[in-house]
């Protein structure tokens, strides 16, 4: 078997886990809790707070990626399904013109922002090594998939298209509407994921430390704000049909 054949057959088998990669690091960013604020305790707190801005806008800007992906998309593709690739049609336009995998862009800002949202830059290199490979293999697989089902079609925009990294040029309004129903249905659970995991980021750094603190209780009312609204839209989504898109 070619090497791109044993990574896409790998990348077939990481696909159902393509949204926990982030929890194998747990452990890791839990033992770097404990060692408390590094960054403020290495260059003060005025650029600790620079950082953390730093850390929050990074997560902010991998969720708008995701926001401007999914908002666009046809309700038959590929979302959070695990059992394997779906895709009714090939979006070409959009944020897809700029890059083919901006879901996985999207995500690869999200983790990085948290983890080094501990303050732990060190970790987050780590991380970035690990994702590399990770998604490499799962976009191999997207690859022969769609490669296999669009033909001429998908190696013509892989031509044009980058794989991952964005090329900020040659844009292309998107061929669909922007549907609030498809985005709030989809990514609630994003959203929520990365309020709750920035939350539990602020706590640990407040409590595992070798001096222990407070949580700034702002925190506290964003967390809160975000778990009623996440219930919300699940209740709406489970139990109408309220954010079904439109035929």
């Amino acid at each position: 078997m070619r090497l791109y054949e044993q990574m896409a057959t790998s990348g077939a088998g990481l696909f159902r886990w393509r949204s926990y990669v982030l929890l194998a690091f747990v452990p890791a960013i839990f033992w770097v809790l404990t060692g408390g604020a590094r960054i403020e305790q290495a260059f003060g707190p005025s650029v600790a707070c620079l950082y953390s801005a730093a850390c929050i806008l990074l997560v902010a800007s991998g969720e708008a990626v995701r926001v401007l992906t999914v908002a666009f998309v046809d309700p038959g593709t590929s979302g959070r399904n695990v059992k394997g690739q779906l895709a009714s049609e090939l979006n070409t336009t959009g944020i897809y013109s700029q890059m083919r995998n901006p879901l996985y862009f999207g995500n690869c800002l999200m983790y990085l922002g948290v983890v080094l949202y501990a303050q732990s830059p060190v970790l987050g290199l780590i991380l970035a090594l690990v994702l590399l490979p990770y998604y490499e293999r799962i976009i191999a697989a997207e690859e022969a998939f769609l490669s296999a089902k669009f033909g001429a079609e998908y190696e013509d925009w892989c031509a044009r298209t980058p794989v991952f990294l964005p090329r900020l040029a040659k844009w292309q309004a998107p061929a669909r509407g922007f549907s609030l129903r498809i985005l709030i249905s989809r990514e609630y659970t994003s959203v929520y994921g990365a309020v709750l995991a920035l939350y539990l980021v602020n706590l640990g750094l407040a409590r595992l430390g070798p001096q222990a603190t407070s949580v700034a209780p702002a925190w506290h009312l964003v967390l809160a704000s975000a778990s009623v609204a996440a219930l919300a839209v699940y209740l709406l989504k489970t139990r109408t049909a309220v954010l079904k898109p439109r035929a």
